[in-house]
């Protein structure tokens, strides 16, 4: 096993000799525009949940489901198909789920009825996952120094992606009807089915694992790993903080006293910027050892940021200030979560990641189910307080790491970081 191992990083040495790791700055940005291109068909229908009511004359509890199957979906392809980053080659599986979410999305676009399209919404979301195989590809091409540096940056692009996605979506229904969008994006992971089969590197062989074991081996992670546990349960609850946001937010500014377009409800997706310092921000502390501080920042400010969004129902100032404070919390806390995981067992870190974003999407998918039925009966600021309650649990969670460290059977030293 270490012939192969050392003939591949060689390789890649020869290819690229500025980057030592193995993994050219060009490749990370193609990683990273890729991810975020497959992540965003997760967001497209979030700034057009009232369009899609009017369209298939549902209320706003029905089509808030839209978004809690697309997180079902993707919770599903997180656990039956990421694991197979440690059993096949990650370039074809990375092909393979792009072509299949091509498909997909086209299903999207030509639904006739609500029900068929929140299946397909399923299945686009269990088909949208090859971001979270490329990721864990990238922190193995990356060296130990520059790893959550290099996770940061691909997080980015999955950030940019989900920004994007909300704002090209907008735009997009605002000229074309809402079913536009579905048929760039399928052209779109189309291309992306070329580029990366030229672009991707090869890798050594990998053991032969039974498929059923492999997943299930997954989900015994969370057994084995406290610190794989306590950072799932942060990151699943600052999701589902932001879900109650994104799942509530177009019904909000579609109505009095905004009345804005679908165009200009895509826009507000760009308010989440700064979320992408932060991304950066916290791979540099995960990488200076200064996980607990980030942690507890993060966590903070997604609790705090629905103060604000609770004046936001006739302040846009408000408004946008907790739009930009729950995504730099929520992002803070997700690089932060994955810098982690990923150093417990290298050899497994598909697995981990599985497991991890299993719970992430779990959350999110909570999120968005109990947001479009307090909104229905509680109206905004029941979707704020909702919002607020996950996000006390993540301040919960940071205080008992804080506490009462978890210790890693695998990696004691990031362990007693936290």
């Amino acid at each position: 096993m270490a012939s192969p191992s050392a003939g591949a990083v060689a390789a890649n040495r020869a290819v690229e000799p500025a980057q030592p790791a193995g993994i050219s700055n060009r490749l990370v940005l193609l990683m990273a525009v890729a991810t975020g291109s497959i992540v965003a068909n997760l967001y497209y229908a979030q700034p057009l949940l009232h369009e899609i009511s009017r369209s298939f004359h549902v209320g706003s509890a029905a089509t808030s489901l839209i978004v809690t199957c697309t997180q079902l979906g993707y919770a599903a392809g997180l656990l039956l198909v990421v694991p197979l980053g440690d059993l096949h080659p990650r370039r074809s599986l990375t092909v393979a789920i792009f072509g299949v979410a091509a498909l997909f999305l086209v299903v999207c676009a030509v639904a006739p009825s609500l029900w068929l399209f929140e299946v397909a919404s399923i299945a686009t979301g269990c088909a949208s996952v090859a971001g979270q195989v490329l990721v864990p590809f990238a922190a193995d091409l990356a060296d130990t120094e520059r790893r959550g540096r290099v996770v940061a940056r691909i997080m980015t692009g999955l950030l940019l992606g989900i920004l994007l996605a909300r704002t090209v979506s907008g735009l997009v229904a605002n000229f074309a009807g809402w079913r536009m969008i579905y048929w760039l994006s399928a052209a779109l992971m189309a291309l992306f089915v070329v580029i990366l089969a030229r672009a991707l590197p090869a890798e050594a062989p990998r053991p032969r694992v039974a498929y059923v074991g492999l997943v299930v081996s997954s989900l015994r992670l969370l057994a084995e790993e406290p610190l794989l546990r306590r950072r799932a349960w942060q990151g699943a609850f600052a999701f589902a903080a932001f879900s109650v946001l994104w799942t509530s937010l177009a019904f909000l500014l579609s109505s009095f006293p905004y009345h804005y377009s679908n165009a200009v409800i895509g826009l507000f997706g760009l308010a989440g910027a700064a979320g992408v310092a932060a991304a950066n921000l916290a791979g540099k502390l995960a990488d200076g050892g200064r996980v607990a501080l980030s942690t507890a920042v993060a966590a903070a400010l997604v609790t705090v940021a629905f103060a604000f969004l609770g004046l936001g129902a006739t302040s846009l100032v408000s408004l946008l200030i907790g739009i930009v404070v729950l995504d730099i919390g929520t992002q803070g806390m997700q690089i932060t979560n994955q810098a982690v995981i990923y150093s417990l067992r290298p050899d497994a870190r598909s697995r981990l990641n599985s497991a991890y974003m299993v719970c992430y999407f779990l959350g999110g998918a909570l999120g968005s189910l109990l947001a479009g039925t307090v909104l229905a009966s509680a109206g905004w600021s029941g979707v704020c307080a909702l919002g607020a309650a996950f996000g006390a649990l993540c301040v919960a969670g940071a205080l008992f790491d804080h506490l009462r460290p978890p210790r890693s059977s695998h990696c004691s030293a990031v362990a007693s970081l936290v």
